[in-house]
């Protein structure tokens, strides 16, 4: 009889590079985690948002070159983790100074906060439709604490254990195969290519809708890539797993909602999965496969708040953090709404899109992907700058913020006055075809780099007479 060894599960890293042996996912391994959160529930939906105001061939250019713009800026993200072994946050430190980088972790925490509430919500609301259908039974509420308990496992449980076991195993291929059924469904009852009837959104508000989805997870993608064996895997695998994933997801929504009289809701989209499947109980089944897909996404989101704060916070358990993460989610989730997601999207794109501008100004091109490890973490070192704070990055980062709602505001009424306000109508009003992403990333990433380089050039004056008298005997 032989006995064969494993390999114990290494305990969480927290906000420390992860171990060379712990470094297990390849460009596949990380193609299929990505591809899958890119499959969900709320991409339909998104999808669903951008029709019939643009027509199909309008929607699926924005659906393309949105993605594309998206992806790619994730997978450069993606590619830093997967380089340096170390979570997002951590990777802003360099950027923002040590306490600089508690900044984008707070705000990170709270969108992941949000993005948790929203998923617990489209679960449990079509996790009731499905069983008040079948058993005539309606209880939100359990299906919400099922949800909550469900995710949090998985949480718990880690990136690497939840890639290779559960959805390489099952996941994946479940929530797949469903799409692809769908799809078939979707194609077979005619395509309609209607003209788009105009209003919300413009072509430039949908670019930054599908551009918002893989934006997301900018904040947060380093924090799984971390495991990869290397920049390289986690580049390619990031990138055409997420972009297959979006380009269709987005794509079916659109369909539903223009094939099948899906509405952009959870609930809607269900009843046009319903609706192609003639209502039968493989629709059924279709939704309950969505539902099983969807949790991966609020695996993430507790995850990674979890590891946003332990930047701020680092002595707080990783599992505390989780556990407490997944409540408060739940208790939101119980008064969402889908106009609040509308907002909450574009409002993510504003934020997140200037600060990436910053992160590849000076990590990619002033710093050309150096980082010192131990600056990371030690206080005066020099990643310390003034305070814990690198107060040249603040300027760049709230320019572009401006600039995104200057191009195209928040749909939400208080904020579009306020912006009309300081700066007239909107120039999305007179282009429509213009985003507020790509400006935003543009001007952050330009003003981002001429302040980096005359700052580490005026530093470099400043040293250079230590350096020399440490020389001297």
């Amino acid at each position: 009889m032989s006995i064969t060894a494993t390999r114990p599960v290494a305990a969480d890293p927290g906000i420390r590079p992860v171990a060379p042996q712990e470094r297990v996912l390849g460009a596949w391994d990380v193609a299929v985690l990505w591809s899958d959160l890119g499959i969900g529930l709320l991409v339909l939906v998104t999808g669903a948002l951008l029709v019939p105001a643009l027509g199909l061939a309008q929607a699926l250019v924005a659906i393309v070159l949105g993605s594309v713009i998206g992806v790619g800026l994730l997978a450069l993200g993606a590619s830093a983790g997967g380089r340096h072994a170390l979570p997002m946050m951590v990777l802003l430190r360099p950027v923002l100074g040590i306490r600089g980088s508690w900044v984008p972790s707070a705000l990170n925490a709270l969108q992941l906060v949000g993005w948790v509430a929203v998923e617990l919500w489209a679960m449990s609301y079509v996790a009731d439709l499905v069983v008040s259908r079948v058993f005539g039974f309606q209880g939100r509420g359990v299906w919400l604490a099922v949800m909550a308990v469900v995710c949090t496992g998985l949480a718990l449980w880690g990136p690497v254990g939840v890639t290779k076991v559960w959805l390489e195993k099952f996941g994946f291929w479940v929530i797949s195969g469903i799409c692809l059924v769908v799809t078939v469904l979707v194609v077979a009852s005619g395509i309609s290519f209607t003209t788009g009837t105009g209003g919300f959104p413009s072509f430039g508000q949908a670019l930054d809708l599908v551009i918002a989805m893989p934006i997301s997870w900018l904040p947060l993608v380093a924090d799984y890539t971390r495991f990869a064996r290397g920049g390289r895997s986690a580049f390619v695998g990031t990138f055409w797993g997420y972009l297959v994933a979006n380009v269709w997801l987005y794509t079916l929504g659109a369909l539903l909602v223009l094939n099948a009289g899906a509405t952009p809701d959870p609930g809607g989209i269900a009843v046009g999965i319903l609706a192609v499947a003639g209502g039968s109980v493989a629709g059924l089944v279709f939704l309950v496969g969505l539902l099983v897909g969807e949790t991966d996404e609020a695996f993430a989101n507790l995850y990674s708040t979890a590891v946003s704060i332990q930047n701020i916070l680092p002595r707080v358990s990783h599992r505390v953090l989780i556990v407490g993460v997944a409540g408060v989610g739940a208790g939101l989730a119980a008064f969402f709404t889908m106009v609040a997601y509308e907002s909450f999207l574009f409002f993510i794109g504003s934020v997140f899109v200037p600060l990436f501008g910053i992160l590849a100004a000076d990590h990619f091109v002033v710093r050309r992907g150096d980082v010192e490890i131990d600056g990371l973490y030690d206080r005066g070192g020099r990643y310390w700058f003034k305070g814990g704070f690198r107060v040249a990055a603040v300027v760049p980062w709230v320019i572009g913020f401006f600039v995104f709602h200057w191009v195209n505001p928040s749909p939400l009424s208080w904020w579009m006055d306020a912006m009309n306000a300081m700066f007239g109508e909107p120039v999305s009003a007179k282009v429509s075809w213009l985003p507020g992403s790509i400006p935003s990333f543009a001007v952050s990433f330009v003003v981002a780099l001429v302040l980096f380089r005359r700052t580490n050039i005026a530093a470099s004056s400043v040293r250079a007479p230590d350096r020399d008298r440490e020389a001297t005997p």
